[in-house]
């Protein structure tokens, strides 16, 4: 079974821009969870596929909600009956950043997120507080307003990178990137 990690980053990735992250290492990230746990991407992930979605605007924030349950049920939820044993072992993120002014707003967004979403994704979502310019230049993020994704292989090297709302078609090639 293959493991999956899914970050979304708030930015669009085109055709070109996507050749330029593929195959480079993920860069380091600390982030923690809605109860203050702290994640280490990729280190804390090293072994597995992982997807990644990041997120750094509001309205990034909503295209990156349009991939929540599409992606659970794909990678997270746990096959039962006949197609026991069938599903992925993956590890999904869904990461917002706040960066600049934003990130004394962390706090607010993790009790905004006990709150309003789903108890079964909470583990799913990372909040990642600090400076961008590092996650711009290393992964090509060229508009805030849309979410970006990553797969990574293994040993934490972008095999697979996309953005935007959701499509069954990238959902599609995130799958076909994680079985190759």
């Amino acid at each position: 079974m293959k493991n999956l990690l899914i970050l979304f980053a708030a930015i669009s990735i085109s055709h070109s821009v996507t050749a330029q992250v593929i195959g480079k290492q993920f860069p380091d990230m600390e982030a923690e969870t809605v109860e203050d746990k702290k994640v280490n991407l990729p280190a804390d992930t090293k072994g597995k596929y992982t997807l990644l979605g990041l997120a750094y605007s509001k309205k990034s924030e909503d295209e990156l909600n349009t991939w929540f349950s599409p992606v659970y049920n794909k990678f997270v939820k746990k096959a039962t009956g006949m197609m026991a044993g069938m599903g992925y072992d993956v590890n999904v993120y869904f990461v917002p950043m706040f960066t600049g002014v934003n990130a004394a707003a962390t706090g607010t967004a993790k009790k905004k997120a006990l709150k309003n979403v789903d108890p079964v994704l909470l583990p799913n979502i990372l909040f990642y507080k600090g400076e961008l310019k590092t996650y711009k230049e290393a992964l090509d993020f060229e508009k805030k307003d849309i979410p970006y994704f990553f797969v990574l292989d293994a040993e934490g090297k972008i095999v697979y990178a996309t953005s935007g709302r959701f499509t069954e078609d990238k959902l599609d090639e995130i799958e076909d990137s994680i079985e190759d």
